[in-house]
């Protein structure tokens, strides 16, 4: 006989997966044993907690106001079609030397343009005619000079 033969064959049990022992009567059998168990519950787990409404959804039922964005007033885009035309500029034009699209321009002019300083700036130093703050249309004195 070789080493083989004599050799005491053992079998052991493959652990188990982690997903049975968090199973109810898994849990449970290791209570009744004695295991300290340790369990937790997971905020929303197991559910689809995407759509839920939540204590501000009733609030934002509950308001009346209507959320916008704000728009260009309309003597703004007035005071920018003639400044523009004054100057002897297209949209485009315009639009090139402030290095923004033709259709910002068009927007601005129409009163549909959400209000940006940055680009009102860039227009006020092409035009050279304010288009903000209480002195509107009022023309820009050159740089270096007050």
């Amino acid at each position: 006989m070789s080493d083989w033969d004599s050799a005491p064959l053992v079998l052991r049990k493959k652990a188990p997966k982690s997903s049975t022992l968090k199973t109810e009567s898994a849990v449970n059998q290791a209570r009744r044993q004695g295991v300290t168990v340790d369990t937790q519950q997971k905020y929303g787990a197991g559910t689809n907690k995407q759509h839920v409404t939540t204590k501000n959804t009733a609030k934002l039922d509950r308001e009346t106001e209507e959320l916008r964005h704000d728009k260009i007033p309309l003597d703004v885009g007035k005071l920018i079609q003639q400044g523009r035309q004054g100057k002897g500029l297209s949209q485009k034009d315009l639009a090139t030397k402030i290095c923004e699209k033709q259709q910002v321009v068009t927007d601005y002019e129409a009163g549909r343009g959400i209000p940006n300083n940055l680009i009102l700036g860039k227009m006020e130093r092409v035009l050279g005619i304010k288009l903000r703050g209480k002195e509107r249309g009022q023309p820009i004195a050159p740089p270096g000079k007050k």
